[in-house]
């Protein structure tokens, strides 16, 4: 039997006249990386909002290990949080941060804690205010690992980190699936979510319009391409993997690119190519283009 570390029910949320989630139905099985994917806007916040019991729900209802998501004094004894725009006590140091947090929360494993600490390269003598944004998110990452917690709700972790941190993250998500835990990690970062989730859930409007395995996900890759030619371009229409074709001028041609670039990379060979330009599109243009119009 299947256990899930979160499940919605017609899962709604209204604010007056706007309606940001519709009918959420999704289950999170335990011991998974799981990717909440959405443009911004989508509704994912106010999805994690519901989860955490820090908003009632307009209709629906949302469960954590099977415990009301309401019933906040039982269901965040489980749970660590990583919001997307870290505060920190501004007078407290670092270290005194992540001391009340291992009181306060759901325990902490203080050696994987200073572990971690080592890993993020983080200086713990800095009062909360002299951090920046990047040092704060590590602040907060650093002290949710560090509990152990049966499940870790990470809302956009990794904005204000550097390319190694982001590593360094990914790595520790990595260590939280083999110890059993399971992270419910919302993002617009396409390529992150692909490098640990095992699953993805995908939000357009409040809407869930897919949820499928990671390797799934590889069918949103969109890859636009320009190319401008001395004379004639060739005819890209029936090239695999080649779609959305457009002149841009008299002799340049911008289209997208799926999957292995060999065969247009041969049929571009063919002309007299002056300039190229590789361009990868946003996750909001992918979304817009993949599920376009109101309807997905």
């Amino acid at each position: 039997m299947v256990s899930y570390a979160c499940r919605t029910r017609s899962l709604t949320k209204r604010y007056g006249r706007v309606l940001a989630l519709d009918g959420l139905d999704l289950s999170v099985p335990a011991g998974e990386v799981f990717g909440f994917l959405g443009p911004n806007g989508a509704g994912k916040s106010t999805t994690i909002r519901l989860l955490l019991g820090l908003a009632r729900p307009t209709a629906g209802q949302a469960w954590i290990f099977g415990a009301d998501a309401g019933d906040v004094a039982v269901t965040h004894r489980r749970l660590a949080y990583v919001p997307a725009d870290v505060a920190l006590w501004p007078r407290l140091t670092g270290a005194e941060i992540l001391e009340l947090l291992a009181r306060t929360g759901p325990g902490s494993d203080r050696a994987y804690r200073d572990e971690l600490v080592e890993r993020f390269a983080l200086d713990l003598s800095k009062p909360g205010r002299a951090y920046s944004t990047g040092n704060r998110q590590k602040v907060a990452l650093v002290a949710a690992f560090a509990t152990r917690a049966p499940l870790l709700v990470l809302d956009e972790p990794t904005s204000g980190l550097d390319p190694l941190m982001e590593r360094e993250f990914r790595r520790a998500v990595r260590e939280a699936r083999d110890n059993g835990q399971t992270v419910f990690l919302s993002s617009h970062q396409l390529a992150e979510v692909e490098a640990v989730c095992d699953k993805v859930a995908i939000l357009r409007a409040g809407r869930l319009v897919d949820v499928a395995a990671v390797t799934e996900l590889r069918r949103l890759h969109r890859t636009e391409v320009t190319v401008c030619f001395d004379g004639p371009s060739p005819d890209l229409s029936r090239i695999p993997g080649v779609e959305a074709v457009e002149a841009t001028g008299a002799a340049s041609v911008r289209f997208t690119l799926t999957g292995p670039p060999r065969a247009a990379l041969q049929a571009l060979a063919a002309a007299d190519v002056l300039s190229l330009t590789v361009r990868e599109p946003s996750l909001e243009e992918i979304f817009l283009g993949y599920y376009g119009g109101e309807e997905a």
